[in-house]
C-alpha cells in the first residue's frame, strides 16, 4: 500500500487512526515526493530530524521516482490536468502506486479519482487526538 502525504502528516502529528492505518499494512511505501512535501513543511531543525526518523520508524519504504514513474506521471498530467487539475505531486504519487501495483491510502480522494486503474482507499483523520 502507498500512503499519500496527508495520511503521513496525520500519523506524524499523532492521529491514532492514521497510525493504525499505516501499521495495519505489511507492505507500506511512500513516494519520495511525500517525503519532500513533509520536509518542506517542517517548522524547525528539530522537526526536520523527527521527519527523517519517521519513515524508518514506521517501516515505510521510500520509493524514488524512476524513469517509468516519470513517464506515467507525464501521461497522467497530459490526460487529466486540463479536466481535473491534476497536479505534479499528485501525478507522481499516483504513478508510484500504479507502477508498484499498490493501492493508495489518501484523504484527498477527489485529487486522484480521475486516475484510471488506481485503487483508492479513502482515509478520514479522526476529529480528536
Amino acid at each position: 500500500m502507498i500512503f499519500d502525504t496527508d495520511v503521513l502528516i496525520s500519523c506524524f502529528r499523532g492521529d491514532r487512526e492514521a497510525a493504525e492505518s499505516v501499521a495495519s499494512h505489511l507492505e507500506k511505501g511512500v513516494s519520495i515526493i511525500s517525503v519532500m512535501e513533509m520536509l518542506q513543511g517542517a517548522k524547525s531543525k528539530d522537526e526536520l530530524q523527527r521527519i527523517r526518523r519517521f519513515f524508518p520508524n514506521h517501516e515505510l519504504e521510500v520509493i524514488p521516482v524512476s524513469e517509468s514513474i516519470s513517464y506515467l506521471a507525464a501521461t497522467l498530467i497530459e490526460e487529466h490536468t486540463l479536466s481535473t487539475g491534476l497536479q505534479l505531486g499528485e501525478a507522481l504519487i499516483a504513478a508510484t502506486a500504479r507502477e508498484r501495483g499498490s493501492g493508495l491510502v489518501t484523504g484527498n480522494v477527489r485529487h486522484f479519482r480521475s486516475v484510471p486503474r488506481l485503487e483508492i482507499k479513502p482515509f478520514r483523520p479522526s476529529a480528536h487526538k
